[in-house]
C-alpha cells in the first residue's frame, strides 16, 4: 500500500483549488513518510495533520511498545472498529500530487511514482481523528489497483473527481462508501531508479 506520496503545491495553492481557507506558515513535507506531517483538507480549512493512525502494541512482558502509523485503510475494513468512527465522522481529503510505489526485487526495489496525466493535484479520500499520541492523524482510503499499476501493487488509493469531494466529506456514510471504487481514468507512471529505502 502506499506509504509514500507527494504534494509539490503551497498550502495557498491547495487553497486556492480546494476553494478552503489556509493559515499562513503552515509547515509540512513536500514528500510524506509515515508519521511525517502532511496536509489535509477538512472543515473547511487546509491543515497539518500528522500521517497514519497510532496503533499501539503491546511486547511481551505487557510493556507498551513505540506506537505505529498507520497509514492505510482498507475500503473492506472502513465498517470495522479500528475505523468505523472515523468513516462515519471525521471523512476528509488529501491533496496529493503523486504516490510512491515500491518496485522490482526484494533489497533491490525501485521507487514507481503514480500520478493523474492531467492534473498535477487531485483528491485523495482521506480519514482522520484526534489522538493522544500525535494530535490530529489521518489516513488514506485503499481500494484494488486499476490494471495500470496491478503488477506493482494490488492496492491503490481512492482518487475522488472534484463533483465528489462534497460527498465524500459531507454525505451520509453509505453514500461515501460508494465513492471507494477503482480510479478507471488513466494514470501517469514514473518508473525510477531511485533506491526505494536505503
Amino acid at each position: 500500500m502506499c506509504n509514500l506520496y507527494r504534494l509539490h503545491q503551497s498550502a495557498a495553492e491547495v487553497a486556492k483549488v480546494f476553494d478552503v481557507a489556509a493559515a499562513p506558515g503552515l509547515n509540512f513535507s513536500a514528500e510524506v513518510y509515515p508519521g511525517y506531517p502532511g496536509l489535509v483538507v477538512e472543515g473547511g480549512a487546509a491543515r497539518v495533520m500528522h500521517w497514519g493512525f497510532p496503533l499501539v502494541l503491546t511486547g511481551k512482558q505487557g510493556q507498551k511498545l513505540k506506537p505505529k502509523p498507520v497509514t492505510n485503510a482498507r475500503d473492506d475494513k472502513l465498517h470495522t472498529a479500528f475505523w468505523r468512527d472515523s468513516f462515519v465522522h471525521r471523512r476528509c481529503l488529501v491533496p496529493v500530487s503523486q504516490w510512491a510505489e515500491p518496485r522490482g526485487a526484494p533489497r533491490r526495489m525501485t521507487r514507481s511514482w503514480y500520478g493523474l496525466p492531467d492534473a498535477n493535484l487531485f483528491a485523495v479520500a482521506g480519514l482522520w481523528r484526534p489522538t493522544a499520541e500525535w494530535g490530529d492523524c489521518y489516513t488514506l482510503v485503499m481500494v484494488d489497483s486499476s490494471a495500470q499499476m496491478a503488477e506493482v501493487h494490488d492496492r491503490m488509493p481512492v482518487i475522488l473527481h472534484r463533483a465528489d469531494w462534497p460527498r465524500w466529506t459531507g454525505g451520509a456514510p453509505a453514500e461515501a462508501f460508494g465513492l471507494c471504487k477503482t480510479w478507471t481514468g488513466a494514470l501517469a507512471a514514473d518508473h525510477t531508479d531511485q533506491r526505494w529505502a536505503g
